[in-house]
């Protein structure tokens, strides 16, 4: 094929995922004040599945602080005009994005697949599904655990007892589409590695090599994505990240020159 031709291609390609797009922002549109009331507030009550799960570490455990054992409510407060009108499409169009990441990727793998060898077709097509997978775990644990764990702390947090904390819609769902979308992306830490070590920026050894310099700053990193003060919490999202950074040193293959000089350096 020209170049042309593969332009012309492409070309189809993005109109069939724009129209898978917007295929699934009409119907999120559609089913938005019931999804709004039952998924994106959820969070908002104290019924929620994560909080009985704290509850229940807390009875199992045998501990008092409030942060296993008090009610929690948030109710959210509107000040703009035209904000649940514009947050009703933005809502429904990040959440089409979400959905349509497996039918993207499968676009990709279609476009991609004629230039691949055997070998290369395999191991491109493994890539593409854990890479579906683990995005999908990743938005999961953003909301079930890392957002209430956030939204918790934040909402009760207290910088005087004369200020009385009132959340805006504006900036629940702000950090809401935030949160759990930079989990998803996170959790794309693997494949990304995998496809640095095709192009030679990434390597087995030096993964090993800055295992500890990479585990400090992954908690780093979990200490700014959920700002409370628990281990607990710190732990939620810094152990499955550094599970991870171990998943991508176990899918990277070194060279065998790369592993000759190891050895040499071993004896030397």
């Amino acid at each position: 094929m020209t170049f042309w031709d593969h332009l012309d291609v492409l070309r189809r390609v993005l109109f069939r995922v724009i129209g898978v797009w917007m295929v699934f922002a009409i119907g999120f549109f559609i089913a938005m004040p019931y999804l709004f009331d039952n998924v994106i507030l959820a969070p908002c009550h104290n019924d929620f599945v994560f909080y009985h799960f704290l509850h229940k570490i807390g009875d199992w455990l045998h501990l008092s602080g409030d942060f296993f054992t008090q009610q929690f409510e948030v109710k959210l407060i509107n000040i703009n005009l035209a904000s649940p009108f514009f947050i009703h499409i933005s809502t429904a169009f990040w959440m089409s994005v979400v959905m349509s990441v497996p039918y993207l990727l499968f676009e990709i793998w279609l476009f991609i697949k004629p230039a691949l060898y055997p070998n290369e077709e395999k191991n491109v097509k493994m890539a593409l599904s854990v890479g579906t997978i683990m995005f999908f775990l990743g938005v999961l644990l953003g909301y079930f655990m890392v957002y209430p764990l956030t939204l918790r702390f934040l909402a009760t947090y207290e910088l005087s007892t004369q200020i009385e904390n009132q959340i805006s819609l504006n900036s629940y769902i702000d950090n809401f589409m935030m949160l759990v979308l930079m989990m998803g992306l996170v959790f794309e830490l693997p494949l990304v590695t995998w496809l640095l070590s095709l192009m030679g920026l990434v390597t087995k050894s030096f993964l090993r090599k800055y295992r500890r310099h990479a585990i400090v700053l992954i908690f780093i990193v979990a200490a700014i994505i959920t700002p409370t003060g628990d281990p607990f919490t710190l732990s939620v999202v810094a152990i499955p990240l550094c599970l991870l950074y171990e998943m991508s040193i176990l899918l990277i293959k070194d060279k065998p020159r790369e592993d000759k000089e190891e050895l040499t350096d071993d004896d030397v």
